[in-house]
């Protein structure tokens, strides 16, 4: 159809663990998120800066240095026409899939064209809860609904005890996603999503969070990262079994995907790389949080007329080991298609680009094996989830 929306092409730059002299740490997030504009623009050089409606940019830390709409800053700083504008999303950890979703829709809708949605989180300059600064940011009424809140990490081990998750089952599936982005790393096969970035200290190419000798055994040595006595009363059944090394790492990260409609593709002479198929995104438990992709991946399957075994490549956000393995649980997918290029434990969680980064890999993973659909979910804090299924072009 005319309105068709398309991904014509997606990047991201490299992964660089988020703190103080990481490979990323020396470069602003504006910067960060400039070259990687340039990096997909320079591999696009049909399309016009100018001609693009809406720059959307997922991003969780608005606050210090990206406290500005960082895709404006961005996009001005990449040299690029003034007239262009620029959003920013904050859905946690799905801001920039749902950033794709918003591109995609508003395409869909006629309302315009070219549309570049993506995102940035420098966690090493602008640190995880920094726009909270301490502050209730519930209020009062949640505050009475839910008389327990709960981080994030203690809500991974409520997803590992309800779905009888052990520590050693989830050190393995660290040490798989470890080795697994290891080979895809080893023969190219991420160095093609992969734009380069430009530091004080020279060019980053390749992500620095991957540790190809991590092993299982390794991992359980680790101590239990989120453990709380106090809270054994109200939830006996924790065995605090979720790690750092089975947990997400923190990241620097940028992404962003070139998203038109298949007849200005056309006319551009440019072959889209695959076409959006379904979007969803649904809410669950806020106290479990992790638990939303469930339901999310439930509802995009039937609204897409699919079911889970006519999927050739499944993304699920290794946030936390226990929440892709809950998911598997309940959703009974092959394991072997199960996030293939390894995951968040081993490329990292740059919170705001993380949505685009997993699409990336999405994207390439039908492409390296001739896939024809894809599907995309993560957990978000508050326990929402967004879902999207493409389909290979």
């Amino acid at each position: 159809m005319h309105n068709d929306p398309v991904i014509v092409d997606i990047v991201r730059s490299p992964m660089g663990r988020g703190k103080p002299g990481g490979s990323l740490s020396a470069v602003h997030p504006a910067d960060l998120l400039a070259q990687t504009l340039q990096g997909l623009f320079a591999r696009n050089p049909r399309v016009d800066p100018g001609a693009v409606d809406d720059v959307i940019v997922g991003c969780v830390s608005q606050a210090g240095e990206q406290g500005f709409p960082t895709g404006r800053s961005a996009w001005l700083a990449a040299g690029y026409p003034v007239h262009v504008p620029s959003t920013t999303v904050d859905r946690r950890c799905g801001s920039s899939q749902q950033a794709l979703q918003f591109a995609a829709q508003a395409v869909a809708s006629g309302d315009q064209e070219i549309v570049l949605a993506g995102g940035i989180e420098s966690m090493s300059r602008v640190p995880m809860g920094s726009a909270r600064l301490g502050k209730d940011v519930f209020g009062a009424g949640y505050g009475a609904r839910y008389l327990l809140n709960v981080g994030q990490g203690v809500a991974a081990e409520l997803v590992a005890a309800r779905w009888g998750i052990d520590r050693a089952e989830m050190d393995r599936y660290a040490a798989r996603s470890h080795a697994l982005a290891d080979s895809a790393r080893a023969d190219g096969r991420l160095a093609r999503e992969i734009v380069p970035i430009m530091t004080p200290d020279g060019t980053v190419d390749a992500d620095e969070t991957i540790r190809p000798d991590t092993t299982a055994e390794g991992l359980g040595t680790l101590r239990a990262a989120f453990e709380d006595p106090a809270l054994m009363q109200s939830f006996p059944d924790i065995r605090w079994s979720v790690s750092a090394g089975n947990s997400s790492q923190i990241t620097d990260g940028a992404s962003m995907a070139l998203i038109m409609s298949a007849s200005r593709a056309a006319g551009l002479g440019l072959r889209p790389r695959a076409r959006f198929v379904a979007f969803d995104v649904i809410a669950d438990d806020p106290v479990m949080m992790l638990t939303a992709p469930i339901p999310a991946t439930r509802r995009v399957l039937a609204k897409a007329g699919l079911a889970i075994g006519d999927i050739d490549h499944l993304e699920v956000n290794e946030a936390f080991a226990s929440v892709p393995l809950a998911w598997q649980r309940e959703l009974g997918s092959d394991p072997d298609r199960l996030n293939p290029r390894g995951g968040a434990i081993a490329l990292g969680h740059p919170l705001g680009a993380s949505g685009t980064r997993l699409m990336a890999s999405l994207v390439s993973g039908l492409e390296e094996t001739g896939g024809r659909y894809g599907l995309q979910v993560m957990c978000e804090a508050g326990g929402q989830a967004n879902a999207t299924i493409i389909e290979r072009i």
